[in-house]
């Protein structure tokens, strides 16, 4: 559906851009879901059309090879969200499903179906390998190890791992929920509320000691703070009522000031402690009689 641009200079504007209006992009990279990925979901086309010229079994054929393809282009363009989303974060656990390779493996058995059905076994076999070979090379293998920060035990790792995974879920259906009110301006509050839980959850990542003081933040506020918003889009979307938008805006004002004092406190500590192991390890050294000139 389409949304109505809204912004300082629209005709509906509500003021200035607030300045950390950028804060979502910190950080920010280019996504690898891009064109190679919507390639893969156009090249099988060919492959249906010139079914529908073709005997019931050839046909039944192209039309499987097609199926194949699409599901192919499907689990490498999940796998690469979910590189994605590994790659964000410090600690992540390896994808469940390798999905990347999955689609290789897929793309080569819906080329070999195609080679066979078109022109037989041998050109199939070498459909086969050429396609899931070249797919391999194009998009890489999944990431198949769980990553920690280094110095940390599995054991504190996993547990951050899980805390930001099940955070992240909140977030994502902040996302869905405010995309229901159809205002484009309401959804980029929502962003840079959310970069800025993204920097708490970068911080527990560092130090996943932090988990402890940051996990209400983690689960609670963000559970409440997405069932406002999911109660808050599904009234605003049906009345467009101002003063539900404001309140509603307001609780984000007063949610991102707590997890940012929250950052900032759990950087403090990081900092203190640092400034402890500094400090114990010149009296060590002093005590040892070694000295700077």
């Amino acid at each position: 559906m389409a949304q109505r641009y809204g912004g300082k200079f629209s005709p509906d504007g509500k003021g200035a851009v607030p300045e950390d209006s950028g804060a979502g992009w910190r950080g920010a990279r280019r996504t690898r879901v891009g064109g190679r990925v919507n390639f893969l979901f156009l090249a099988p086309l060919p492959l249906a059309v010139l079914a529908f010229f073709r005997e019931p079994v050839v046909m039944a054929q192209y039309l499987g090879a097609f199926g194949l393809l699409i599901l192919a282009a499907w689990m490498t363009r999940e796998g690469l969200k979910a590189q994605e989303a590994y790659d964000a974060r410090k600690i992540a656990k390896r994808p469940a499903l390798p999905r990347k390779m999955l689609g290789s493996a897929l793309t080569g058995a819906g080329l070999a179906l195609a080679g066979f059905a078109g022109h037989g076994p041998l050109e199939a076999a070498v459909f086969a390998v050429l396609g899931a070979v070249l797919h391999f090379l194009a998009f890489g293998p999944d990431p198949m190890r769980d990553k920690g920060a280094e110095g940390i035990d599995s054991f504190q790792s996993d547990r951050v791992a899980r805390a930001v995974e099940e955070a992240e879920r909140h977030l994502a259906a902040m996302t869905e929920a405010v995309k229901r009110a159809e205002d484009r301006r309401l959804e980029g509050r929502v962003e840079r509320f959310q970069a800025t839980v993204r920097q708490l959850f970068r911080t527990v990542e560092d130090d996943p000691r932090d988990l402890t003081a940051a996990r209400k933040y983690l689960s609670v506020y963000l559970l409440g703070a997405r069932d406002a918003t999911v109660k808050f889009a599904d009234l605003y979307a049906r009345n467009r009522n101002a003063e539900a938008r404001a309140d509603y805006e307001a609780l984000l004002d007063d949610l991102e000031q707590n997890f940012a004092a929250r950052t900032r406190t759990l950087l403090d500590d990081s900092r203190a402690d640092l400034d402890i192991e500094i400090g114990v390890l010149r009296d060590r050294l002093a005590r040892e009689g070694v000295t700077a000139e």
